[in-house]
Parts: C-alpha cells; sequence; structure tokens
C-alpha cells in the first residue's frame, strides 16, 4: 500500500522488452538504500516489485497486462518518474490510501499558474466518471491530489508549488498522458449502491451516504 506522497522524481534508465513483457531500469537514488529485492515501489503510480537493485538503480519486470493498461507502453528511457516506497505501519498517512492497482490512463488538458497555485486539469475516461467527486481524491501518476471540481469527463486540481516543483508534473504538458487510480472508497461505496443495499442489518442506506457527502444521488 502506498499514501500518494511522492518521495523522489526518479528517472527511467531503459526498457527491454521480453516478448509482451519488458524489464525496466530505473533510477531511484533516495529509495534504492533503502529497498531490497522483492519490496513493493510505486512507480507513476503503478506497484511494481524490484527484482534486483544495483546501488541507485533498481529493475523491475512489467507484465503485458501492465504494459496496456497503464503509461508503461510509451515509455522511453529519460522519463521522469514519480516513485514512492511501500507504506510503513509507522510512516505517516499524508496523502490517502493508495493501492498502486492502475484504473485506466487520462491525460493532461492543462497547467496554469493560477495566483500561489498552479491549475491542473485532467481528462479521465468515461467509466471513472462515478468515482471522482469534487473533494474527493485521486491518484495521478502516483500523486495523492484533491479534487477541486469536475466538469463532464474533466477533473481540475489546485496544486502548490511544492508539488508541482518535487513531482514529474514540472516536466508535464497539455496532451501526456498519466496513470489514474480512483479513491478505494469510492470503488466500494458504487458497489453498494450498484448492487442494492440491504434494508435491514447493517444500517448502511442511501440517506445516510447522502447525508455524510459519499454520494448525491
Amino acid at each position: 500500500m502506498f499514501t500518494g506522497i511522492i518521495r523522489e522524481v526518479g528517472r527511467l534508465i531503459d526498457v527491454v522488452h521480453q516478448g509482451r513483457a519488458a524489464r525496466l531500469r530505473i533510477e531511484a537514488p533516495l529509495t534504492c538504500p533503502e529497498s531490497a529485492p522483492g519490496d513493493s515501489i510505486c512507480v507513476n503510480g503503478v506497484c511494481l516489485t524490484a527484482t534486483a537493485i544495483h546501488a541507485e538503480q533498481f529493475s523491475a519486470d512489467v507484465s503485458s497486462e501492465t504494459l496496456q493498461r497503464t503509461t508503461f507502453a510509451a515509455a522511453r528511457p529519460g522519463d521522469a518518474l514519480n516513485i514512492e516506497p511501500a507504506l510503513r505501519p509507522t510512516d505517516r498517512l499524508g496523502g490517502h490510501i493508495v493501492s498502486g492497482h492502475v484504473d485506466g490512463v487520462g491525460g493532461v488538458e492543462a497547467i496554469e499558474e493560477e495566483g500561489d497555485f498552479w491549475r491542473v486539469a485532467i481528462r479521465f475516461p468515461k467509466d471513472l466518471s462515478p468515482f471522482i467527486a469534487e473533494k474527493g481524491s485521486l491518484c495521478v501518476d502516483g500523486i495523492s491530489l484533491t479534487v477541486a471540481a469536475t466538469t463532464g469527463e474533466c477533473a481540475s486540481f489546485a496544486v502548490v508549488p511544492f508539488t508541482l516543483q518535487q513531482t514529474n508534473l514540472r516536466s508535464k504538458s497539455a496532451g501526456d498522458p498519466v496513470n489514474l487510480e480512483i479513491d478505494i472508497l469510492a470503488r466500494y461505496v458504487e458497489r453498494l449502491l450498484s448492487a442494492g443495499l440491504p434494508s435491514h442489518g447493517s444500517g448502511l442506506t442511501v440517506d445516510t451516504l447522502r447525508k455524510y457527502g459519499f454520494t448525491s444521488e
């Protein structure tokens, strides 16, 4: 599990394709000294297993499924990568619960300076619409962001300069693809609603969810 608080911006050294899968070699000087083979490391929002660590670099295998469902399909040496080691029980949960399982690939609509903040607009796949709401959380390339507003299939975020400079958002521009992971709480609320809530027993009702802002239905 992860938090969406980026530890460092690493760099993709190379991609070696192995049939329909691939092996990535990634430079991450802050993360590697504290990691060991077998550890989970979140890379641009994707949970990867470190297969080998050499000084300031680690390798990870990526399945054909992951290549198809993430931006790794178009990854190139030199790409800036958001890196976060796995959450430890003693760590602060500064963002939100992130699994590292990407739900879809979105695209940057705009990154614009607005006063003391930056407005970042991200277009998301239509099927993720039920899970993205104002004041909710969305993981963008591994970064925990709070949704400021939604318009159609586009979510906007007010990003502080620190976050922009300490993540790969600083190198993004309109049209760039990004990995998206919805809030795990939104996933289960939607599942409960679509399956139909029991009228007795759990105490969980649509009215209760509406009261606490989980749904507007």
